[in-house]
């Protein structure tokens, strides 16, 4: 409902292309974690009161699956869990929820879906305009919930949209126009108002229904969905037709090389304003990054992101092959006579089992080794943070500045806080009040917001992107944060036995990381402004310069 147009056209013209085609292995690993969490769940709820609960057997057929979740509507059970709806053949509708909860108050159902995401953050109770509205997991209660605030999750409204049409077809819906969510956390389900969601869901699902159907053009378009799709870099069966909405100039091309290839040879102005960006511009007649590098009228009156000219500049990078444009006259980073890099390595939500740290040249990792989640993790966290606290210590004795760095900040300060408050009066570890005067002040410098604040970057700002034109490469071709997660769980053995090869893989990227925040730092101090071209060279270059 909320993911690429193109992708589920090709999915539809090609039905059996991705047969033999190896899945992602950062998607694989987030399947399977969240089939464990709903288990979870289910094993914990269904316990606490099992006369409550009808469970689907899940090794029935759909049909048996479909056939005793409407029994059980029918007959008015409390609570269902594996619920699985008819399939619609007219719409083309089908789905499952893993709660159905019967409304006792007005009759029908209402769908709850278990996810393994954040649905919600803790805060602190303040006064506040709106505060989103939870209930307690095991007694139906909804009411305003002042402790937290709501993560948005758009895909997990239209699927609870999605199953409430379902619902609804069959007289099961609670007229009360309620959805709800379990997350990651486990602690409360938050309520969604579905009133205000239903007349989008209905236009998505026209628009998505037209497209499988062949009814509505697609075309490929740059979305961050595009980094883990089979169909960036896989070629379609060369013996497939194009379909009725395709040109023949479309259907030739997605056949030769997939979406990437595509982009590239039609310079699509989405390579360089992917998603939404992509979306406004083709509404003023630009398709192209050079009908972008070539703009002479005034800015669009729909443009919402970063300044038009940069928009216009980096279209021009892009088309000269240049990776960065310097937006100052000098670049500048904050320096000081001590400096730690810090970057830390996760595994999905169970937490953070490795701060990295390089101080003088020299490497040290702060690390658990026991499956997360333990509490070993506060122990490896506690003597991270008390090793820093020490070395800026020791700089102020000696009356010299410090400054700790990273790359990204928002994980690392994620995973601060959440140590600080998962493992709050263990040995060492802060309380949530140091954390926050700690990132809050000038010592916590972030390099990606130097790099963002200084440079225009027509490849993408990540450190992978940037690093490379300081100089850096990493060891392992394969370095990535995805796929860290798969050596995690062979390091620590959660198929078998732990591989002690893949924990000196993690650590050397882990070091590599670092290494890697320094170099570009020592760079943007040195030649950064010798090697990179200014916005104002970009500003006076047409397409054919």
């Amino acid at each position: 409902m909320i993911g690429c147009r193109h992708r589920l056209h090709l999915d539809a013209i090609h039905p059996g292309a991705m047969s033999g085609v190896s899945e992602d292995s950062g998607v694989k690993q987030r399947r399977e974690a969240a089939a464990a969490h709903r288990e979870s769940v289910r094993d914990t709820l269904v316990e606490a009161a099992p006369h409550r609960w009808l469970v689907i057997d899940p090794t029935l057929t759909a049909a048996q699956r479909a056939e005793a979740t409407m029994g059980a509507c029918e007959s008015g059970v409390e609570r269902i869990w594996g619920a699985l709806l008819p399939q619609e053949p007219d719409t083309g509708r089908r789905g499952g929820c893993e709660i159905l909860l019967r409304d006792d108050d007005r009759g029908g159902y209402i769908p709850i879906i278990v996810v393994n995401h954040k649905v919600t953050d803790p805060r602190q109770p303040d006064p506040a305009d709106y505060h989103p509205v939870t209930s307690d997991l095991y007694q139906w209660n909804p009411r305003p919930d002042k402790h937290v605030r709501t993560r948005p999750q758009q895909r997990d409204q239209q699927r609870l949209a999605h199953l409430y049409r379902m619902l609804q077809r069959h007289g099961h819906a609670s007229p009360a126009l309620l959805g709800g969510a379990i997350g990651y956390h486990f602690d409360r389900i938050l309520v969604h108002d579905l009133g205000p969601v239903l007349d989008d869901y209905d236009r998505r699902y026209a628009d998505r229904v037209a497209v499988v159907r062949g009814e509505l053009p697609t075309i490929p378009s740059k979305v961050p969905e595009c980094r883990q799709c089979a169909w960036w870099t896989r070629t379609a069966p060369a013996t497939a037709e194009p379909s009725a909405t395709e040109t023949v100039d479309n259907a030739v091309d997605a056949l030769n090389g997939g979406c990437e290839k595509w982009l590239i040879a039609h310079r699509d102005i989405s390579l360089v304003a992917p998603g939404s960006r992509a979306d406004v511009l083709r509404r003023h007649g630009v398709e192209t990054i050079d009908d972008l590098a070539g703009w002479t009228g005034d800015d669009p009156d729909d443009w919402q992101y970063e300044p038009f000219t940069e928009a216009v500049v980096t279209a021009r990078a892009w088309a000269t092959g240049a990776p960065l444009v310097r937006r100052v006259d000098r670049v500048q980073v904050k320096r000081a006579d001590v400096e730690v890099d810090v970057d830390l390595e996760s595994f999905q939500e169970h937490g953070a089992y490795l701060w990295g740290t390089l101080l003088d040249g020299v490497y040290r990792g702060f690390v658990t080794w026991d499956p997360l989640p333990t509490p070993d993790e506060g122990r490896s966290f506690a003597e991270f943070w008390t090793w820093l606290m020490g070395v800026r210590a020791e700089a102020k004795a000696n009356g010299k500045t410090f400054a700790a760095y990273c790359y990204s900040r928002t994980a690392e300060d994620k995973w601060l806080y959440e140590s600080a408050r998962r493992f709050a009066g263990q040995p060492g570890v802060p309380t949530e009040k140091q954390i926050q005067h700690f990132v809050d002040g000038p010592q916590w410098v972030d390099m990606f917001q130097a790099v963002s604040e200084q440079f225009i970057c027509p490849n993408g700002k990540g450190l992978k992107k940037i690093a490379p034109v300081a100089g850096f490469n990493w060891r392992d071709p394969e370095a990535g944060g995805e796929a860290s997660m798969a050596w995690y769980r062979l390091a620590v053995g959660y198929e078998g036995e732990p591989d002690l090869t893949q924990r000196t893989r993690i650590l050397e990227y882990n070091e590599d990381d670092v290494l890697a925040t320094k170099t570009l730092r020592d760079w943007m101090t040195d030649r950064a402004d010798a090697e990179v071209p200014s916005i104002a060279d970009f500003a006076r270059r047409t397409i054919t310069t």
